[in-house]
């Protein structure tokens, strides 16, 4: 059940005419409390989209009783009407709950540029709001763009559990991804606590995901705690299973990026510090070379020296070490064992660095650059 599974929270999803497919693409998550505790991150690029702006004010009090979405259009760079749309939106679902409109967090996504027709939006909050019920999976094929298929989950707790859905499929980079995320809890815990865990959770999941290097106007994860089993939980045991859930989110949107044919995880061994370890992890992920060569199942490890080297991290360039899918094809940056052992014909590719600098460690994901990719990004505004 998705968002809906923890106590204490409902939804909906409904068409709302933004697709010319007629395809649902409005979704709400209403939280029903006893305690409507909250926490938020958000896309760090400067260009942010109107839902962005409003947002990132209404979360500012720890509170958020209610979180609508829509897909079908970005909202971003729409002018001052854009702005007043979101408003609108937040105001249309706040009057159909009885709270305030600062207490609803809103967001879209899809294409940046266009306007999205208020009306339309209207008409279908008053749709969710009629039909909000045990319906996370409608909420979650709601807010679907080029996703394949909803994103869903549920983590268990003793007694509480959390719930949560994702869209993305593309421009999956830090910080966060063209994603929106709700997650939900029917558990007791304060704001500060929840932001606490979320940023702890957001930092080695999300922010590690690194499909494109291309970074949203409009990422949003929202948290928000019903309080509804009774239960506070230890802040080890809270933050563990959010990053479980973040992590397990995190990997579906990996595995339906946009065109790919790899899942590559690259961990980054004893490195100095650990953002040295997610420096290089994400250099190299960035390598369109390096992504080439695995789409086209080429161990091509000079590719991933090359990385490195572009990256301030402490290493000697004469002692590195590189294996693919276990294959220690690099040792002391010469050549070792022969590339010709890799299969790179799975859809799971493992590439390890180890940098014999310290004993610090990060694993960074992405996927490969492939022909599909290319051609389902040249095409989609149309």
């Amino acid at each position: 059940m998705s968002v809906t599974h923890p106590a204490g929270f409902v939804a909906a999803g409904v068409p709302a005419g933004l697709k010319s497919t007629g395809a649902p693409d409005l979704a709400l998550v209403v939280n029903q409390g006893p305690t409507f505790d909250s926490a938020s991150v958000f896309t760090a690029n400067r260009c942010k989209a109107n839902p962005v702006l409003w947002s990132q004010e209404a979360v500012k009090d720890g509170t958020v009783r209610a979180v609508v979405l829509n897909s079908g259009g970005a909202n971003c760079y729409t002018g001052p009407e854009g702005f007043q749309t979101t408003h609108a939106v937040a105001e249309q679902v706040a009057a159909g709950l009885g709270i305030g409109p600062i207490d609803v967090v809103v967001c879209s996504t899809g294409l940046i540029g266009l306007t999205n027709p208020r009306q339309n939006l209207l008409d279908g909050v008053d749709a969710a709001l009629a039909s909000l019920g045990p319906y996370g999976e409608d909420a979650a094929r709601a807010i679907m763009t080029t996703d394949t298929v909803p994103k869903q989950v549920v983590v268990e707790g003793a007694g509480w559990s959390i719930g949560g859905m994702a869209k993305g499929a593309g421009m999956l980079a830090p910080q966060l991804a063209t994603m929106l995320v709700v997650l939900t809890t029917d558990a007791i815990v304060p704001a500060a606590d929840l932001d606490t865990a979320l940023r702890a959770a957001t930092r080695v999941s999300f922010d590690r995901l690194d499909s494109d290097g291309c970074m949203s106007t409009n990422d949003t994860v929202t948290l928000m705690a019903s309080g509804a089993s009774g239960i506070t939980p230890t802040p080890e045991d809270f933050t563990h299973a959010l990053t479980r859930a973040c992590s397990d989110l995190a990997m579906l949107l990996l595995a339906d990026a946009e065109g790919a044919d790899h899942e590559i995880a690259i961990t980054v061994l004893n490195a100095a510090t650990e953002q040295d370890a997610v420096d290089v992890g994400r250099s190299v992920a960035r390598s369109n070379l390096f992504k080439a060569a695995v789409f086209g199942k080429d161990p091509n490890w000079g590719r991933v020296l090359a990385s490195i080297g572009t990256t301030a991290a402490a290493f000697d360039p004469a002692d590195l070490d590189v294996a693919m899918n276990g294959v220690w094809v690099c040792r002391s940056s010469t050549p070792a064992e022969d590339p010709a052992l890799v299969d790179l014909a799975p859809r799971q590719v493992s590439v390890t660095i180890d940098l014999k600098a310290g004993g610090e460690r990060a694993t960074i994901w992405t996927n490969d650059l492939t022909h599909a990719y290319v051609h389902e990004n040249s095409a989609y505004s149309s």
